[in-house]
């Protein structure tokens, strides 16, 4: 396959990497400015990650088969247009001081990430050659982590200004944020609508008839790897979702805007480590990668558990860089030689993340009943998983 002939749709689809990574980056601020101007728990302002990453669950399928029948392309224009949709229906739901309405917003706009996540990630596995995939969706993928960490520096000062805290019920920077977001959208909408891309048949790229041939569940690297992102994304999902509020109760004196900078800081070295890994797959296999990432991760939760004022905090933002791999890491093994089965597969990937619409309220809940620190119990356990994931479970049944 021609490096050229792909390169072009590869810059296209991995912007919009940065446009669903940016409104990530939002959500988790999120939380707290909701918890504040609204008056609401924080097991309850978890039910916007509930509504963001149900989305997922609900829409990855039908997204897959509408792909199936019109195409990548289309798929992907249908994700923006429900994107800037949502974005548009913040304003109503901020005029309103709504919670319920935001869900609602925040369900219609993840429905659109939901389409473009299900086309963008398979289409940039088969814009090369096989052997390759998960090194180029890791590349990708970090153009996601530029989008999550300018999402929280620009939310910490519209949401809590100078102050480091929220301003009351005012959600004007909520208003202005997300109908620039739409206004933008739109426009990268046509130019996709304007813009050639190439349409790739799976079934061209298989190398053996044989799996080819197979039901797709009867692909082991592909159930597993589905269970493994599940609990990837529930974990990286809870991680951030308590993230601020884990560093305003450590005791070292952080407010809301610097906390908020830190979750910058953090997914700054989740960009980083995206990068990194995206360089040591040259030399190390992903599945080995994805493995000892896990492991350093499981003692990066027990410190954070124990809550030594700094070093814990430290160890929280640590977590960001060792994850930084896993999803992409974890998509790529799942669908890697399924040939016809590739868009299915995808949507069923996709659908795992509603891993985090769910782990998060168990989080919030042990935040409410007991403490933050205890919760990232959750993830702890979610990282061991990965790494039975990374050891073994990817292995393609031939």
């Amino acid at each position: 396959m021609s490096r050229n002939k792909y390169l072009f749709p590869f810059i296209m689809i991995t912007s919009l990497f940065f446009l669903w990574g940016f409104a990530y980056g939002l959500l988790d601020v999120l939380n707290k400015h909701f918890q504040e101007t609204l008056n609401i728990t924080k097991s309850r302002s978890t039910l916007l990650q509930a509504a963001y990453f149900g989305a997922y669950f609900l829409v990855a399928l039908p997204a897959g088969i509408f792909m199936n029948k019109y195409g990548y392309k289309k798929g992907v224009i249908l994700g923006l247009l429900l994107y800037a949709a949502g974005a548009f229906m913040f304003y109503p739901a901020a005029e309103q001081s709504s919670f319920n309405f935001f869900l609602l917003a925040l369900f219609v706009l993840a429905s659109g990430l939901a389409c473009l996540e299900t086309a963008a990630n398979p289409y940039v596995t088969v814009l090369g050659k096989p052997e390759t995939s998960a090194n180029r969706l890791n590349l990708s993928q970090c153009f996601n982590g530029v989008g999550s960490f300018l999402g929280p520096i620009l939310a910490s000062y519209l949401f809590f200004g100078n102050s480091g805290e929220s301003n009351g019920g005012n959600l004007d920077s909520v208003k202005l944020i997300y109908v620039l977001i739409g206004i933008i959208v739109l426009l990268i909408a046509g130019i996709f609508i304007k813009t050639t891309l190439p349409e790739i048949k799976e079934s061209e790229l298989v190398t053996s008839e044989k799996l080819n041939a197979k039901p797709l569940f009867s692909h082991s690297n592909f159930t597993f790897g589905v269970i493994a992102q599940f609990f990837y994304v529930a974990a990286q999902v809870g991680i951030a979702a308590l993230f601020i509020n884990y560093c305003t109760e450590s005791g070292v004196g952080i407010n809301n805007a610097k906390a908020a900078k830190l979750l910058s800081i953090a997914l700054i070295l989740f960009t980083a480590g995206r990068f990194v890994g995206t360089a040591l797959m040259r030399v190390v296999a992903a599945n080995k990668l994805l493995a000892l990432y896990a492991v350093i991760n499981v003692f990066l939760c027990v410190l954070v558990i124990l809550k030594q004022e700094w070093i814990s905090v430290y160890a929280l933002m640590a977590l960001f860089f060792f994850m930084s791999i896993m999803f992409p890491t974890i998509f790529a093994l799942s669908i890697k030689d399924l040939g016809q089965h590739t868009k299915k597969a995808s949507s069923f990937v996709i659908m795992s993340i509603v891993g985090g619409a769910l782990m998060p309220y168990v989080m919030g809940l042990m935040a409410d009943q007991y403490s933050t620190p205890v919760s990232y119990l959750v993830p702890l356990m979610c990282f061991v998983v990965v790494f039975f994931y990374g050891l073994r479970g990817y292995k393609v049944n031939k």
